[in-house]
């Protein structure tokens, strides 16, 4: 096992921890014994003098996929013509896309009482065409819409509104995810020292940082790493350090306004949490549990095990939340056959002329969890991310695909999805997202992997047949038949998606280059180029 860097061990990461360990839930309603049969015929809708039926959504959305698909990349390696867009997407799998949000819409209303109104999709119209980075492609979606305010605020806002609505809402619901953390809190409760962290039942992990150029060696067993801290990393460590786990006063405010969901920018805090600026290592204690900590992914404490001047030791201990996609499973998969918006005159809205600008950054709308070492391709159309990791306890085998026509995300399913992983690759055939190895929660390097359709949503296993060793921080590259991955260690054969089979490699007269961690790999007309 390589030693890793700190981008790949992120739990840690002075800017991972600051954004982890300091946000405070968001503000929810908590409405005690809702029904999580909320798909049922009864729930109730609004009611306007015009509606598309199933069928009518339908239609609409294939030609909304028509021109995703015109803009879909169609790699120059690929000897085979384009196809069209009926040969690689079923009429099942349209209708799925339309179920999916009508359900996320119908949930908002049955479940959190939240409907979504005419005005909000009016807004959300809007929002699009101010902040789309394609106008052009923008351009072509209105006019496969008919340019009809209503259809477009139902068949392209809607999708869009519903997924970022319920996400959201679901993140912090106390009545989904208040039992484990009320269990989490009594598990700290009955075990709150640190030689007791193990004996907990969420997942325990130890990493050790170290400042400088003294990081030497590699672990001494699967749940220990070394990460190599610059001294900037390391200041803001410690300083984190300082606040979360050895200044009890605020550990103390963080904790009470985590449980009351009040903001931690109260002045008082913030006066209290400036005081651990500055911090130095010896204000770091050790053997102290911090307070339960809870992001969108779930519960964790973390502790200092031990300390030296340019060594730090730390546990941490998480619980999980469920998914959503495996909550949403657990309810009635029943949806509407109208779904109309709540009354009221929609306007069709002025498309920016903006897009793009050069040198300039623009923040996305709804983003995945937040989290490092992923991977990420560009298809034509949307970025897909997937995998990675938010800290050293939790590993994503989750994504999102932006979509830069209407500055939207929308979330990649896990279905059948490749074990959560760090430190992958991944590469675009012109109609699939082939990611492999990494390393899994355990610190396993992987020799498995996925091919994901954005079309379809689908996920479809890579054969372990013939399969390189597990690795990671290699590279890989589509050659227009073939994924071609090398390096982390060892050099590797190909992957062939259509036969899904990995043949063994020939090696020429000359040798081939060094082993090599984190290098460049390229495609060239007569071969490949590792840089």
């Amino acid at each position: 096992m390589q030693k890793k860097s700190t981008s790949e061990f992120g739990f840690f990461n002075p800017r991972v921890l600051i954004a982890l360990l300091f946000s405070a839930a968001a503000a929810c309603s908590v409405l005690t014994g809702a029904s999580l049969a909320f798909f049922g015929p009864n729930g109730s809708t609004k009611v306007s003098n015009r509606t598309l039926s199933f069928a009518e959504r339908v239609s609409y959305q294939r030609a909304i996929e028509e021109v995703y698909w015109r803009h879909r990349i169609w790699p120059k390696e690929r000897p085979d013509p384009k196809p069209s867009l009926d040969a690689v997407m079923s009429q099942a799998q349209v209708e799925k896309k339309v179920a999916d949000y009508l359900r996320n819409s119908q949930a908002l209303e049955d479940y959190w009482q939240r409907p979504i109104t005419a005005g909000q999709l009016q807004a959300e119209m809007e929002r699009i065409a101010q902040h789309t980075k394609q106008p052009d492609v923008l351009r072509e979606l209105f006019e496969a819409l008919g340019n009809d305010p209503f259809v477009i605020a139902e068949s392209l806002a809607r999708p869009a509104l519903s997924e970022r609505l319920v996400t959201n809402w679901y993140a912090h619901d106390q009545r989904i995810h208040g039992e484990l953390e009320q269990r989490a809190q009594a598990e700290l409760q009955a075990h709150p020292t640190v030689e007791q962290m193990k004996q907990l039942d969420g997942k325990y992990r130890e990493i050790e940082f170290v400042r400088g150029d003294s990081a030497q060696g590699t672990a001494n067993h699967s749940h220990e790493h070394s990460v190599k801290l610059n001294p900037n990393e390391w200041d803001e460590m410690v300083q984190n350090l300082a606040r979360t786990v050895s200044n009890s006063s605020v550990a103390a405010a963080v904790s009470a306004a985590q449980a009351t969901r009040l903001p931690l920018q109260k002045p008082a805090l913030a006066s209290t949490v400036s005081r651990a600026n500055g911090a130095s290592i010896t204000q770091v204690k050790t053997g102290a549990l911090s307070p339960l900590q809870e992001d969108e992914e779930g519960y964790y404490a973390t502790a200092v095990l031990s300390k030296t001047k340019d060594r730090l030791k730390l546990a941490t201990v998480s619980w999980r939340k469920q998914p959503f996609e495996s909550w949403l499973t657990r309810a009635e998969n029943q949806v509407p056959n109208t779904t109309a918006a709540g009354g009221g005159h929609y306007t069709l809205p002025k498309i920016s002329e903006g897009g793009c600008i050069d040198d300039t950054w623009t923040a996305t709308n709804g983003p995945p969890d937040r989290r490092e070492s992923q991977t990420a391709v560009w298809t034509g159309a949307e970025m897909i991310v997937w995998g990675g990791q938010a800290g050293n306890s939790i590993f994503f085998n989750t994504g999102g695909r932006y979509n830069p026509s209407t500055d939207s995300w929308t979330a990649i399913s896990a279905t059948n999805a490749p074990d959560a992983r760090t430190s992958h690759t991944a590469v675009w055939t012109g109609s699939e997202m082939i990611v492999w190895g990494g390393v899994d929660e355990n610190f396993v390097e992987l020799n498995t992997g996925g091919r994901y359709n954005p079309g379809t949503g689908d996920w479809i296993p890579t054969s372990t047949t013939n399969a390189p060793d597990g690795r990671n921080a290699h590279t890989a590259v589509w050659s227009g038949s073939e994924m071609i991955v090398w390096g982390g260690g060892m050099e590797a054969p190909f992957l062939t998606p259509a036969e899904d089979t990995i043949p063994t490699p020939t090696v020429g007269p000359l040798p081939a280059p060094s082993t090599r961690l984190r290098h460049e790999l390229l495609t060239r007309q007569c071969g490949l180029a590792v840089e």
